[in-house]
């Protein structure tokens, strides 16, 4: 579903990513993992258009999407769920979700998702005509994935959904990360908790100052010696 090849891209003279190569194939979890720094969130952002390519391509669903602008992008049916949620705090829940549907125009369909959202996370009901700006970081980070679902989606893109997070939220929160990819989205996760992210995917790559070192199923990185010593604590 996506391929990237050979992604260098950075800020000024910076350069956050050297040359990655990622597969993500259709239903598939995948995380990429790495310290901060590494170039994690850069990857989404270029896959998003936030940041450009100085050189290689994305391509998604046979697409070359490489500098496309993220209204494409979203056209294309890739969602991002941005690191610190990133809601519109004066406008509230319902509002909030609305925005993630600007581009459709279907209104059955638009209904039947919120309806969905709002089963998934019944505290984004209870608190629809409530300021998002008021709700808890937890309730934020639903409502962010709630606005990326309603673009309706084929991928979406979750980065540092953990972060900040008390440790019963961060469970929820990855046992519906994974629901999703379970329905029949693809997900491409971006995680400072390697292990829960190791444990949860169906692949990972592993990202060390711009370049992919190491790759494979969760399970496999997870025994890895340097990935242990280096991440896991052990």
């Amino acid at each position: 579903m996506l391929e990237i090849r050979d992604l260098v891209c950075g800020y000024g003279h910076v350069t956050a990513l050297k040359g990655i190569s990622i597969e993500v194939r259709e239903g598939q979890l995948v995380a990429l993992v790495g310290a901060n720094g590494a170039g994690k969130s850069t990857t989404l952002r270029a896959i998003s258009g936030l940041v450009p390519a100085r050189s290689g391509a994305i391509r998604f669903a046979g697409h070359d999407i490489t500098g496309s602008d993220p209204r494409r992008v979203l056209g294309h049916g890739i969602a991002h769920c941005p690191e610190g949620r990133r809601v519109f705090p004066q406008m509230s829940v319902a509002e909030n979700l609305a925005m993630g549907a600007y581009q459709r125009r279907d209104p059955a369909g638009i209904a039947a998702d919120l309806a969905r959202v709002y089963g998934e996370f019944p505290r984004l009901a209870e608190r629809r005509g409530q300021s998002a700006g008021t709700l808890s970081g937890g309730e934020q980070q639903m409502l962010a994935i709630g606005r990326a679902l309603m673009a309706r989606p084929k991928l979406v893109l979750f980065d540092e959904p953990s972060l900040g997070l008390a440790p019963n939220i961060v469970e929820r929160m990855f046992a519906v990360i994974r629901a999703i990819c379970d329905k029949g989205t693809t997900v491409l996760l971006v995680e400072q908790n390697a292990f829960a992210a190791l444990e949860l995917c169906d692949y990972a790559y592993l990202l060390e100052t711009g370049r992919i070192v190491l790759a494979g199923q969760g399970s496999t990185l997870i025994s890895n010696p340097h990935v242990r010593k280096a991440y896991l604590g052990g």
